[in-house]
């Protein structure tokens, strides 16, 4: 039986490695030819920006993958948690977000979309060479209590699809 996250009704009955492969096929795809204000706007007021989600989804794939490798070289390991809003707070800045790393306007969306594929291929190469005992390797954390690196692969799966979604709302807007 598949782990229960946050995000599990958004993988659905999908295997976590295909999922995170085709999202971030998908995202490549979906965001080509967008322009710095294409990226700037929102599915809804108050939420995040095209810009904004995926400088998440890098910070995102950044943590978790980073939690998974401490979890396997590391015994009893605990999670650090982090607060995703100070963390946008610091890298996405000001409207507009043209610029580079490190400029006025924090993260651009073609920085945080180039770091989010990266660093998604490498977790990617790194779950698919673990073998079922490494993925029930365990962890814990100070909110979620006890995981396995097995239920992180799935919360990274269902976390690129729930944002997925949203970035693939912006599109029609």
């Amino acid at each position: 039986m598949a782990p229960q996250t946050p995000y599990t009704a958004d993988l659905g009955e999908r295997a976590p490695l295909a999922a995170i492969a085709d999202t971030s096929a998908r995202l490549r795809e979906l965001l080509a030819g967008w322009s710095p204000a294409q990226f700037e706007r929102t599915y809804a007021p108050g939420k995040w920006t095209a810009r904004q989600i995926l400088i998440h989804l890098a910070q995102t794939e950044l943590a978790l993958g980073n939690r998974a490798r401490m979890a396997l070289a590391t015994p009893d390991y605990v999670a650090q948690a982090f607060d995703q809003d100070a963390w946008m707070g610091k890298e996405a800045g000001g409207a507009g977000g043209a610029g580079r790393a490190g400029t006025e306007s924090g993260v651009s969306a073609r920085v945080a979309l180039d770091a989010l594929v990266s660093l998604s291929a490498m977790n990617y190469a790194l779950f698919a060479s673990l073998s079922a005992e490494d993925r029930a390797t365990p962890f814990s954390h100070p909110e979620y209590g006890a995981l396995t690196v097995d239920w992180l692969i799935h919360q990274m799966a269902g976390h690129g699809i729930h944002h997925l979604r949203q970035l693939d709302e912006i599109a029609t807007r």
